[in-house]
């Protein structure tokens, strides 16, 4: 899998006017550290508090027309669930999360207010993603993945 710079723009551009300009803060400790200038992009100010929104937009504004008409799919304990579900809200796509069964209810009930059909299955990641594949694999919905994937890596 491989990223180039020219993915990476055209991701911005394709979220930009869906994406919040995060502000910055200047790190004290992480500039003493380096001996180099570091600042903090503050993601939390995106709509559903972290950067994930950033993949799961631009992963979800990419699909087909076919792929949108079967929904996605996501496994996820909290940030990528909300970022998958509020990208789907915004594009009018179906959406499944599957979350541990252990997952916040916090970001469960999150999740379920940007529109997200949850499904609590499995004790960690690994079993909710196996759901997520299973539902996949019977409904036809592209699994979100939340890290392993080009898209999904060049928005963030």
């Amino acid at each position: 899998m491989s990223v180039t710079y020219d993915d990476i723009v055209n991701a911005q551009k394709t979220q930009d006017s869906v994406i919040r300009k995060t502000s910055l803060t200047f790190s004290d400790t992480f500039t003493q550290l380096t001996g180099s200038k570091v600042y903090l992009k503050n993601e939390f100010e995106q709509k559903t508090g972290s950067f994930k929104l950033r993949g799961a937009y631009y992963k979800i504004k990419t699909l087909s027309e076919e792929e949108r008409s079967n929904g996605v799919v996501a496994a996820s304990a909290g940030n990528h669930a909300q970022g998958v579900a509020f990208a789907s809200a915004l594009e009018k796509i179906k959406c499944t999360i599957v979350m541990p069964k252990n997952a916040s209810p916090a970001k469960v009930a999150a999740t379920r207010g940007y529109g997200a059909t949850v499904v609590l299955e499995g004790k960690n990641y690994d079993e909710s993603s196996a759901k997520a594949r299973e539902i996949a694999n019977v409904t036809g919905a592209t699994i979100i993945h939340a890290f392993d994937d080009s898209q999904i890596i060049a928005a963030q």
